[in-house]
């Protein structure tokens, strides 16, 4: 198709959606431990109760990638798919702060998950769909910006409340506190409206007639979407191939940080283990304010990374991001002075900008355009199965390698993610023009 070339203000709507989906992420991750463990969870199987997020990724995200690749609706390839994902997340979200019990709380975590899955693919592809390829990077980057502000707004509501007038120790009748069930609530009034943004002001571009009668000539239904899938994973790009390794480190570390960088604060910071104690609930709203500063720097940094992403390549910009994230990691967990939290914090969020970004740049270059949904779906297997093999073999090392001591989970992290910034720097790949 003939591609227009899109200005930044249509580039920026055409991503608000992302602020709705990883306002839903990041809720996630700064609550979804706490929340665990004050429904009863120990800190050994914290990674198994997270498999929800991995496991759906890995079954959702390439059947409807490679679904959307054959759809033609009227509203679009992409779009149903979005609409339908962002209503049943901010269901999701209502609920999961009333969880009565932890398999509750478990259960609808998958649901939610699923949700966001089938959101979230669809709309990279809509991204590489509608932008020309000389401005992939300020789509994709542009996107990993609104994932800093999102991420950003979400780790930050609780502590906003709080600043506000609410009662920190204010607890509902499952222990869960009161600022953040109502964070929730935003999240789930931001999950849709964002996405009906974006979906208003810059609709898919229609599919020539020709490109529709193709694709209602294909076979549908599950067996020939299996298919599909198989067929894209037999002629994978080699670029693509080359970022498995990138991707099996990157994610590894990323889910040590997020699953035990409560705890960790918890022990570090405020001296307790007891998910219980003030303290506790403390270090939770500690990492509300350090995780919301690091998405700030990741929202800053991926629009700052356009220009070094195009001079440079996006390999050698992530590989730097990723050693910055490294250092900082393997810095956090001997730091007991709130202020010099924040200063690690400035290398993470050049890495999560960098991580929402840079590799779907690489990614984008390489695949073609009529298999980008399933591409898209396939490379998020790249992050769900790394996520999966955490959340495995963890708990059998925990222990034993790691004292049972979340610090350690957090100066692993590091070990990975300058892993990544190794195995980036292997990627072959043209230098951005």
């Amino acid at each position: 198709m003939n591609k227009p070339h899109l200005s930044i203000s249509q580039i920026v709507n055409m991503n608000v959606g992302f602020l709705g989906i990883q306002f839903s992420f990041g809720l996630q991750q700064a609550n979804m431990s706490p929340i665990y463990q004050m429904l009863g969870a120990d800190g050994k199987s914290l990674p198994y109760l997270w498999l929800a997020g991995p496991i759906t990724g890995l079954l959702v995200q390439p059947l409807i990638g490679a679904m959307s690749d054959r759809t033609t609706h009227r509203l679009g390839r992409r779009t149903p798919y979005f609409l339908i994902g962002a209503l049943i997340c901010s269901l999701g979200l209502l609920a999961m702060p009333f969880s009565p019990a932890l398999w509750f709380a478990a259960g609808l975590l998958w649901i939610l998950d699923a949700a966001n899955n089938v959101t979230m693919e669809p709309y990279r592809a809509y991204v590489s769909d509608r932008l020309r390829e000389e401005q992939h990077a300020s789509g994709f980057l542009t996107q990993a910006s609104f994932t800093g502000l999102a991420q950003t707004l979400a780790y930050l509501t609780p502590s906003l409340l709080v600043a506000l007038g609410m009662n920190k120790d204010a607890l509902g009748g499952n222990g869960i506190p009161v600022v953040t069930t109502l964070a929730f609530v935003i999240g789930a009034l931001l999950s849709f409206t964002t996405v009906w943004w974006s979906v208003r002001r810059v609709p898919e571009l229609p599919l020539p007639v020709e490109e529709i009668a193709r694709l209602r000539a294909l076979p549908h239904g599950l067996v020939a979407t299996l298919a599909e899938i198989w067929a894209a994973l037999r002629d994978m790009p080699a670029t693509m191939r080359r970022l498995w390794w990138m991707a099996l480190f990157q994610w590894y570390g990323m889910m040590c940080y997020w699953i035990y960088i409560v705890p960790t604060l918890a022990a570090t910071m405020f001296g307790t283990d007891d998910p219980h104690s003030a303290g506790f609930r403390d270090a939770a709203l500690l990492n509300g304010q350090v995780g919301g500063f690091y998405n700030a720097v990741a929202f800053v940094a991926a629009f700052a990374m356009v220009p070094f992403t195009k001079r440079l390549g996006a390999k050698w910009v992530h590989a730097f991001a990723l050693a910055c994230a490294a250092a900082g990691m393997w810095w956090l967990p001997g730091i007991h002075d709130k202020t010099w939290l924040f200063l690690p914090m400035v290398g993470i969020g050049l890495a999560w900008g960098s991580i929402m970004g840079n590799p779907y740049v690489l990614l984008a270059g390489s695949i073609p355009p009529e298999r980008a949904g399933v591409y898209m779906g396939i490379f998020n297997m790249f992050i769900v199965i790394p996520m999966l093999i955490q959340a495995v073999t963890l708990p059998l090392f925990y222990d034993g390698l790691l004292g049972g001591r979340p610090e350690n989970v957090i100066r692993l992290a590091g070990v990975l993610l300058a892993l990544a910034a190794l195995c980036v720097l292997a990627v072959k790949s043209p230098k951005s023009p």
